[in-house]
């Protein structure tokens, strides 16, 4: 694992432009108002050769009575306990206030290195007002410029002399990457805090908590990988705040960037459109898709229930009946495990290959069981099958006439696919060449 890098402060000071300066995208939040940020939002840099991983916190904002403000500083101290080194941004333009000699005491407490930057020096006056923040008493203090990009080179030659040394074998390992997806307040940051053991991320009644896309590094039996929680997708209409948005937009790419994603529903209000387009949307991308029910303990239920629920969720999935189902209780710690075992199984079938000899011994005596109805006079014959060396299943099949194979028929064979080779959860896309 690469070493961490927490950057702290109260609100408004630049740590999240700072962030995205050093991961080179947009990928936390920024708005020109405080308390944007609220959880903790993880990057990877690389600098002279070392990698290492990027935390940018919510505001520190101390006595407060505002609910996020509280969770906020309790996502600070636990950044601080993950981080190697710590980043404590200030403002030079605002200068020294109250909130930096609290945060101040927090970190004379820890023995970890401590890194005092003076962010928003755009000139010579405000980098010379940077000078007061000594009085914290926590060694040199490096003005920089989040925006412009001043200084921040100076700045983290002296970080990466700080780091410890790390694994090349661990840097470059791959994970598997499983983002969980739904709509706001179905539970996803209760799940993934559940399998963590602790509050990775601020759970909260207020639907819509979670704005960023949260990423989490997990080990379940051995098996290592990339766990993400996202904010919830709104319908487009709902969507009408630049930061509800950009939350959307950031959910969205996180499913493009995952091999899994795990669905999650409210069973409450059982599977509606705005779920179906959060499948289809994985669908279009060939992600491997696990559908979980949260909140089954909430349901009166008798022996029938679990089959006629899933029944009723088929059908609304149609034709796509190859994604598992699991009811499951985050609230109960029910089945939690086992969802995460079957992502991790999905993202095993997305990445099988079937040798060509085994796929035509199986599929040719089906088609020649079976073969493809005639179309316009033409004698229809698959004479070969072959797995394309794409990153989803794609399979190839070459016929005399394959413009004349309709849909039905396409659909049978998928269908063949799956019942002989699996690929549960998991997309499969069927091509049709000239042969």
């Amino acid at each position: 694992m690469s070493s961490i890098i927490a950057i702290i402060g109260r609100p408004n000071v630049g740590k999240s432009t700072f962030f995205n300066r050093l991961v080179e995208k947009r990928k936390a939040i920024t708005e020109n108002e405080p308390g944007i940020t609220r959880d903790r939002q993880y990057g990877t840099c690389e600098w002279n050769g070392k990698n290492f991983t990027i935390i940018d916190t919510g505001g520190y904002v101390n006595n407060s009575a505002d609910i996020f403000e509280k969770e906020i500083k309790s996502q600070i101290h636990i950044a601080i306990k993950e981080a190697d080194v710590i980043l404590f941004m200030v403002d030079s333009k605002v200068g020294l206030t109250g909130h930096e000699q609290d945060i101040a005491d927090i970190l004379r407490k820890n023995k970890k290195p401590i890194f005092l930057i003076s962010n928003k020096s755009d000139n010579y006056n405000y980098d010379l007002y940077s000078n007061d923040f000594y009085k914290l008493g926590l060694g040199n203090v490096y003005p920089i410029s989040s925006i412009s990009g001043y200084g921040t080179g100076e700045l983290l030659d002296e970080v990466v002399k700080v780091l410890p040394s790390q694994s090349e074998n661990e840097e470059n390992e791959n994970y598997p990457k499983i983002s969980i997806l739904g709509r706001p307040n179905v539970g996803k940051s209760s799940f993934l805090n559940v399998l963590l053991g602790n509050d990775r991320t601020i759970v909260t009644p207020i639907a819509g908590t979670t704005r960023d896309s949260i990423n989490s590094f997990y080990n379940l039996f051995g098996k290592n990988f990339i766990i993400t929680d996202t904010a919830g997708i709104r319908k487009k209409a709902k969507v009408n705040e630049n930061i509800e948005f950009y939350s959307v937009m950031r959910s969205l790419k996180a499913l493009q960037e995952s091999d899994v994603c795990i669905i999650l529903v409210d069973a409450q209000q059982s599977l509606e459109s705005q779920d179906l387009n959060i499948i289809s949307y994985a669908q279009k991308n060939k992600k491997g898709i696990l559908l979980l029910i949260n909140k089954w303990d909430l349901i009166e239920k008798d022996h029938t229930t679990i089959k006629e629920f899933k029944k009723l969720i088929l059908d609304k999935l149609a034709p796509a009946t190859y994604i598992p189902i699991i009811f499951v209780s985050v609230l109960n710690k029910l089945r939690i495990h086992k969802a995460v075992n079957k992502a991790l199984d999905i993202y095993s079938e997305r990445n099988k290959r079937i040798s060509t000899s085994e796929l035509n011994s199986v599929m040719l005596e089906i088609i020649n069981k079976y073969p493809p109805p005639s179309n316009k006079g033409k004698y229809i014959k698959i004479k070969y099958i072959t797995q394309l060396p794409t990153k989803t299943p794609t399979f190839a099949f070459f016929s005399n006439f394959p413009q004349y194979i309709k849909q039905p028929y396409k659909n049978y064979l998928e269908n063949q696919l799956r019942k002989h080779f699996g690929f549960e959860g998991v997309p499969i896309s069927l091509v049709f060449r000239k042969k």
